[in-house]
C-alpha cells in the first residue's frame, strides 16, 4: 500500500470514553469500556441513561429506586458510572449531567448515603442534582429536618434540590425528556438499549479490525517485489487475488452487520410514525452511519489501490512471458541463422542446384514457426507499449531486435534463393550446351563414312551439320566473359573450372565441324577426274575435343589419331571401299567418341539414380524412423509399433551413412573416367554385405508394416513428406537398388570392352551377381524350418533349388520301389560344402513376404558319402544322387538341361575336393590320365569356386517372393575359354510343387518307356565320356579321326563350333566339328558319373565312377567301372 494511504484505510471507531468521539477513542492506547465488559452490572439497573435532556441539553443519568443501592461494590459502580458518562457527545457531556435520584420509596439515611455516594464518585461534570425524597410523611418530616441541619454534608460542585413530589420535578426537566416511572412520556426500554449498545460496539470493533487488516495486507502488496520470472509472479498474483477476495468477503460482512444494526435502530419509528426518537438513538444511528460510511470508503481505497496492484503484477506477468518467450524465439532465430550460415553450396550440377533449392525450402517453411513466431512476439510487445506498460524501456529493444531478426532472415533466404536460382539458370546453360555437344558428337560418330564418300552423301551430311549448327544459338554459351560477369557471385573455382571445361568442349565441337565440314565439301565438290585424296601428316590432325563433362564434371580425352588408335579397334562400319589414312583415323575416333558419350550417359545415370536413392532414404529416416521417437507424435503410434523401430526399418540406416558418407563420393571421382568405375566397386564389395542383413530383416518388416499400415501415425508423416507413395514402397528401395547395380554395370562394360578398367568392370559385375546369389541364398536359407543342427556346420551355402525328386532304394517296402518311378517328390534341395538337404516348399497364403515359401526340412546326405551319374538315360535334365554305395539313389530332375549342368558340376567340384583330400591323406600317387576323370582348373577346386570372374547368366526366371532374382536379368553364359575348366557361378531357379501329383507334360512318365519308343536325348554337347556309334567318313587331316566303338572324351568347346576331343581307345586327341561330333556319338548320352558303384542297370553306356567315402577305403583303381 502507497504511504499516505493509511487515512483512508484507517478504521474509525465508537465512541467509548468520556469526552471523546469515534475517532478519537479508536487512536487512543488506553482500552475503553463495552457494553458487553459491564453488561451484568448494566442489566441490574441501578442507573441508567434515558436518552432524555434538560432544557439546556444536558444528559439525564437516572438513578431509579434499587434497595440494594447500597450493597453494590465500588468498582462496579464506579464501572457503570464511568460507562454511562461516555456515551453522550463530547458537545453535550461537557455541559454537564443532570441526575435524577427517585428515593421516594426509601428512607432519609439511605437517600443521605446514596446522595453522598454519587457525588463523591461521579466521574464527569455535575450541572444539577434532583432528588425525590421520601414520600412518608416521618421519613418526609425527618428529611426536611436533616437536609436542613446537615447542609453542609452536601457541600457539592452543584446544588442539589430536594423535590418532593414528581411536579415538582417536571419544573426542572420536561416530561417528554423522562420516563414513564417519573411521569414523563420518553419512550425508553432498558433491554432493547442493553442490545443495541452491545451491537453497535461490537460492529465498531469489527470495522476496526477490518480496517487493520486492509491496512496491513496493502502494507504487504505495497512491500512485495516483483519476481524475475513467469512462474514466480503467477504464483504471488493467485496469492494476493486469494488475500483479496477473502478482506472483501470480510468487507461486505462487516457492511451487512452495520446494515442490520441500522435498520434494528430504526425499527420503532417504522412500526409508529407518532414515535419519538430521543436524542441517544440519533446519536447511535448516526455512529452507525458515519461506520457505514468510513467501510464504504474504506473499500472504494482498498479496490483502487488493489486495481493499481492487479494492474501492475498482470503487467509484470505480462512482461515475464514476453520475456521467456523473446528468449526462447531469440535461441532459436539464432539456431536459425547459424543453419543458414551453412547454406554456402551453389550446387555443382542442375540436379544438385534443384536438390539444394528443395532444401532450402523445406528448411524456410520448417523456420517459418519461429520467424511467425517472432513476429507475433514482436506484436505483442507493440501493444504491451501502447497499453502503457511500465517496462517500456524494457520491452522496446526487444521488439526491435526481434523485427530485426525476422528481416534478417527473411533477407537471407531471399539472397540464398537468388545465388541458387543463378546457379540453377548457369547449370542449365552448361547441361543444356553439353547436351548439344554430346549430340552434336553423336551425330558426327553416326555418319556413315561410306555413304559420306559419295557426293550426294556428302551433301546431305553437310545439310545434316548445317541444320544441326542452326539449333546452336539457344543451346550453347556465347561469350564466356559474359557469363563470367553475369554470374560473378556464384563462381567457385570449381564450377569455374567445370565452365571453362564446357566451353572448351563446345568450342573443340565447332572445330570437330568445321573439319567434318571441309573434308565434306571436298567430296560434296563435282570432280572432272577421280582423283586419289592424300591424308595430311599426322602432325598436322588437331586434337579430337574432349569429352562432354557430363552431368557433374568431365573428363578430357585426347582425341587425336594418335590417341584413338592407341584405344584399340572398335567396330568399323562393314564397308568395302577404299579409304584413306584420314578416313579410317576419322571414323576410329568418331566411334571412341561415340563409345565415351554413351559411357558417360551411363555414369550419369549411375550417379543421379544415386543421388535420388542417398535422398530417399534420408527421407524416411529423418520423416519416419526419427519421428518414432518423438513425443509429439507418440499419441498417433499403435501399441503394435512400440519398440518396432529396429523391424520395421532394418539397417537401413547403416546403409545410409555407407551410401552418403562413402560410396556416393568415390562415385563422385570416377566421374572423368567412368570406365574405371569397377574399381569402386571392388574396393567396397566386402560393405555391400549389409544388404544381406537388409534382405533378411525384410519379411518381418512387411508383416510388421501390413500390421500397422492403417496406423495415423505413417500417414502423418507421409502428409509432412509429401510423399505420393507409401513407406513399404520406400522400405523396397534398398532392394530394388542392390539389383540395379548389375545391369548399370552390365551397360558400362559393354561400352568399355577395349578400355584400362573393362577387366576390373567384368569382376565388379561378377561380385556383385555373386552377392545377389549370397543374399537370395541365404534367404532361402533362413526359410528352413524342422532341421534340428545348425546350418553353419554344414558349410557353405552353394546351390539351392526345387527339383522333382524320385527315389529308387535298395532297402524299404516293395510298394515304394514300384511307385518311385512314377510318383516324383517335389523338393527344394540346398547344396553345402558337407552335405545336400532335402526339403519340401510350402507356399504360405497371404501378400508380399507373407506369400514367402517356407521350407520343411525332410532329410540330409553328408557329402563325404554321396556319389553322382551325370546322365540318366532318357531326359537330359536328369541325374543321379546316392548314397553309401547306391544303397539310396536320388533321381533327381533339373527345370532345364543348363540347371542340371550348373548342378553336376558344383556337386562335382565338392566331391572332386573331397577326392583330393583323400587322396593325399592315403599318399596314393595319381593314376594315368587315360583312367582318370577331368577335373577342373586348379583354381575352381574349391567348393566355393562359383564366385570367380567368370560370371554365368541363366534364362529370365520367375520371381520369387523370397528371391532378388526377379530384379535380375539373366541370360545364358558363354562357354569358358580353354583350360578356363567348367567353373560356373549358380543361380536358383524355383517350380511350382505339385504335392501328390504326376510328373510334368514334358517328362516322360517311364524312361526306358521313353527310350524304346525311339526318343532322343538332347542334342546339345556337354563335357563327359561318350561311345562313337558310326565311323568318321569325313574326317580332314587336321580333325580327329573315330571309329565306331570308340571311347571318346568331349574335354570342352572352343571357337568356330569345334570340340576338343580325347580318344580314349587310341590315345590320340584333336578338334571336332559340333555338327560331325553329334552324327558320330548319335543318340550316346554321357556316362560320367563320380560313384562308388556301377551305373544303374539297363544303361549301355560306359561309365566311369569315384566316389570319396569317410575313411577313403578303396584305392583309384578300384572306382574304375
Amino acid at each position: 500500500m502507497r504511504p499516505g494511504q493509511e487515512g483512508a484505510l484507517g478504521c474509525c471507531g465508537l465512541c467509548t470514553c468520556p469526552g471523546t468521539t469515534g475517532d478519537e477513542i479508536m487512536h487512543q492506547d488506553i482500552v475503553p469500556l463495552c457494553a458487553a465488559d459491564i453488561q451484568e452490572q448494566l442489566k441490574r439497573r441501578f442507573a441508567y441513561l434515558s436518552g432524555g435532556r434538560g432544557q439546556d441539553g444536558s444528559p439525564v443519568i437516572t438513578f431509579p429506586d434499587y434497595p440494594a443501592f447500597s450493597e453494590i461494590p465500588d468498582k462496579e459502580f464506579q464501572s457503570v458510572m464511568t460507562y454511562l458518562t461516555s456515551i453522550p457527545s463530547l458537545q453535550d457531556a461537557g455541559i454537564g449531567f443532570i441526575l435524577v435520584i427517585d428515593r421516594r420509596q426509601d428512607k432519609w439515611t439511605s437517600v443521605k448515603a446514596s446522595v453522598l455516594r454519587i457525588a463523591a464518585s461521579f466521574p464527569a461534570n455535575l450541572q444539577l442534582v434532583l432528588v425525590l425524597r421520601p414520600t412518608g410523611f416521618f421519613q418526609r418530616t425527618l428529611s426536611e429536618i436533616a437536609f436542613k441541619f446537615n447542609r453542609d454534608d452536601f457541600k457539592m460542585k452543584v446544588p442539589v434540590i430536594m423535590l418532593s413530589s414528581v411536579p415538582e420535578l417536571h419544573g426542572y426537566i420536561d416530561k417528554s425528556q423522562l420516563t414513564e416511572d417519573l411521569g414523563g412520556t420518553l419512550d425508553y426500554c432498558h433491554s432493547r438499549w442493553l442490545c443495541h449498545r452491545t451491537a453497535i460496539e461490537s460492529f465498531a470493533l469489527m470495522v476496526k479490525q477490518t480496517a487493520q487488516m486492509l491496512q496491513s495486507f496493502g502494507t504487504e502488496l505495497a512491500e512485495t517485489e516483483l519476481p524475475n520470472d513467469v512462474q514466480s509472479t503467477s504464483s504471488v498474483l493467485s496469492t494476493h487475488t486469494e488475500k483479496k477476495d477473502k478482506a472483501k468477503e470480510d468487507l461486505q460482512l462487516a457492511l451487512k452487520e452495520g446494515q442490520r444494526i441500522l435498520e434494528s435502530l430504526r425499527e420503532p419509528l417504522a412500526e409508529s410514525t407518532a414515535h419519538s426518537v430521543n436524542q441517544d438513538q440519533l446519536d447511535s444511528q448516526a455512529t452507525v452511519q458515519r461506520l457505514l460510511a468510513q467501510l464504504n470508503e474504506t473499500e472504494a481505497a482498498f479496490d483502487e489501490f488493489w486495481a493499481k496492484h492487479q494492474q501492475k503484477l498482470g503487467q509484470c506477468l505480462q512482461l515475464r512471458h514476453f520475456e521467456q518467450g523473446f528468449r526462447e524465439v531469440k535461441a532459436t532465430l539464432d539456431t536459425v541463422s547459424q543453419k543458414i550460415a551453412t547454406f554456402t553450396d551453389v550446387g555443382n550440377s542442375l540436379a544438385h542446384v534443384e536438390h539444394l533449392l528443395r532444401s532450402l525450402a523445406s528448411f524456410e517453411e520448417k523456420s517459418s514457426v519461429a520467424v511467425e513466431r517472432a513476429r507475433a512476439l514482436a506484436l505483442q510487445g507493440q501493444q504491451l507499449i501502447e497499453n502503457k506498460h511500465y517496462a517500456v524501456d524494457s520491452i522496446h529493444p526487444k521488439c526491435e531486435e526481434l523485427q530485426h531478426l525476422c528481416h534478417q532472415f527473411a533477407t537471407e533466404i531471399s539472397r540464398r534463393r537468388g545465388l541458387l536460382s543463378k546457379s540453377r539458370e548457369l547449370h542449365s546453360l552448361l547441361e543444356t550446351s553439353m547436351k548439344w555437344c554430346d549430340e552434336g558428337i553423336y551425330l558426327l560418330a553416326s555418319q556413315p563414312v561410306d555413304k559420306c564418300q559419295s557426293q550426294d552423301g556428302a551433301e546431305a551430311a553437310l545439310q545434316e551439320i548445317e541444320k544441326f549448327l542452326e539449333t546452336g544459338v539457344q543451346n550453347k554459351i556465347q561469350e564466356l566473359s559474359k557469363i563470367y560477369k553475369e554470374y560473378e557471385t556464384i563462381l567457385t573455382p570449381d564450377l569455374l573450372d567445370h565452365v571453362q571445361k564446357v566451353f572448351q568442349k563446345q568450342e573443340s565441337m565447332h572445330e570437330m565441324f568445321h573439319r567434318r565440314q571441309a573434308s565434306l565439301k571436298k567430296l560434296a565438290a563435282k570432280q572432272t577426274r577421280p582423283v586419289q585424296p592424300v591424308a595430311p601428316r599426322p602432325e598436322a590432325l588437331t586434337k579430337s575435343p574432349c569429352p562432354s563433362p557430363g552431368s557433374w564434371r568431365g573428363s578430357e580425352n585426347s582425341g587425336s589419331e594418335d590417341s584413338a588408335l592407341r584405344r584399340g579397334p572398335y567396330r568399323r562400319a562393314k564397308s568395302e571401299m577404299s579409304e584413306n589414312r584420314q578416313g579410317r583415323g576419322s571414323s576410329t575416333g568418331d566411334e571412341e567418341e561415340g563409345l565415351a558419350i554413351l559411357r558417360r550417359h551411363v555414369m550419369n545415370e549411375l550417379l543421379d539414380t544415386e543421388r535420388a536413392y542417398v535422398e530417399e532414404l534420408l527421407s524416411v529416416l529423418e520423416g519416419y524412423a526419427a519421428e518414432m521417437e518423438n513425443p509429439l507424435m507418440t499419441h498417433l503410434i499403435s501399441t503394435g509399433l512400440h519398440n518396432k523401430k529396429d523391424v520395421l526399418f532394418g539397417n537401413m540406416e547403416e546403409i545410409y551413412h555407407f551410401h552418403n558418407r562413402v560410396f556416393l563420393r568415390e562415385l563422385e571421382r570416377c566421374t572423368e573416367c567412368p570406365e574405371l568405375v569397377g574399381r569402386c566397386f571392388l574396393e567396397r564389395m566386402e560393405d555391400f554385405q549389409i544388404y544381406e542383413k537388409y534382405c533378411q530383416n525384410k519379411p518381418r518388416s512387411e508383416s510388421l508394416w501390413r500390421q500397422c499400415s492403417d496406423c495415423p501415425f505413417f500417414q502423418e508423416c507421409q502428409k509432412k513428406l509429401d510423399h505420393k507413395l507409401s513407406l513399404d514402397s520406400y522400405l523396397l528401395k534398398p532392394v530394388q537398388r542392390i539389383t540395379k547395380y548389375q545391369l548399370l554395370l552390365k551397360e558400362m562394360l559393354k561400352y568399355s570392352r577395349n578400355c584400362e578398367g573393362a577387366e576390373d568392370l567384368q569382376e565388379a559385375l561378377s561380385s556383385i551377381l555373386g552377392i545377389l546369389k549370397a543374399v537370395n541364398d541365404s534367404m532361402h536359407l533362413i526359410a528352413i524350418t524342422g532341421y534340428d543342427g545348425n546350418l553353419s556346420d554344414l558349410g557353405k551355402l552353394l546351390m539351392q533349388g526345387s527339383f522333382s525328386v524320385w527315389t529308387d532304394h535298395k532297402k524299404g517296402h516293395t510298394k515304394v520301389k514300384e511307385l518311385a518311378r512314377f510318383k516324383p517328390m517335389q523338393r527344394h534341395l540346398f547344396l553345402h560344402e558337407k552335405a545336400v538337404l532335402f526339403c519340401k516348399k510350402r507356399e504360405e497364403n497371404g501378400e508380399g513376404y507373407e506369400k514367402a515359401p517356407s521350407y520343411s526340412y525332410k532329410q540330409s546326405l553328408n557329402m563325404t558319402a554321396v556319389g553322382i551319374t551325370e546322365n540318366v538315360k532318357g531326359d537330359a535334365k536328369k541325374f543321379e544322387i546316392w548314397y553309401n554305395s547306391r544303397e539310396e539313389v536320388y533321381i533327381v530332375q533339373a527345370p532345364t538341361p543348363e540347371i542340371k549342368a550348373a548342378w553336376v558340376n558344383e556337386i562335382r567340384k565338392v566331391l572332386t575336393s573331397q577326392l583330393q583330400a583323400c587322396r593325399e591323406a592315403s599318399q596314393h600317387r595319381t593314376l594315368e590320365h587315360s583312367h582318370s576323370l577331368p577335373l577342373p582348373a586348379p583354381s575352381s577346386t574349391s567348393p566355393s569356386g562359383g564366385n570367380s570372374r567368370h560370371v554365368k547368366k541363366l534364362e529370365e526366371r520367375k520371381t520369387d517372393p523370397l528371391s532378388l532374382e526377379g530384379y535380375v536379368s539373366s541370360s545364358l553364359p558363354k562357354p569358358p575359354e580353354k583350360g578356363k575348366g567348367w567353373s560356373k557361378t549358380s543361380h536358383s531357379l524355383e517350380v511350382p510343387e505339385d504335392e501328390g501329383g504326376w510328373s510334368s507334360a514334358e517328362e516322360p512318365i517311364n524312361s526306358s518307356d521313353a527310350e524304346e519308343d525311339g526318343g532322343v536325348g538332347p542334342k546339345k554337347l556337354v563335357p563327359g565320356k561318350y561311345t562313337v556309334v558310326l565311323d568318321d567318313e569325313k574326317g580332314g587331316p587336321d580333325t580327329l579321326a573315330m571309329r565306331s566303338g570308340d571311347v571318346v572324351e568331349v574335354v570342352e568347346e572352343g571357337a568356330e563350333g569345334l570340340w576338343y576331343v580325347r580318344d580314349l581307345s587310341s590315345g590320340t586327341e584333336g578338334w571336332v566339328p559340333a555338327s560331325s561330333l553329334s552324327a558320330l556319338l548319335g543318340t550316346s548320352s554321357s556316362a560320367q558319373c563320380l560313384s562308388s558303384s556301377e551305373s544303374s542297370p539297363g544303361s549301355a553306356v560306359l561309365s566311369n565312377s569315384s566316389s570319396c567315402s569317410e575313411g577313403c577305403p578303396a584305392p583309384f583303381s578300384d572306382l574304375q567301372g
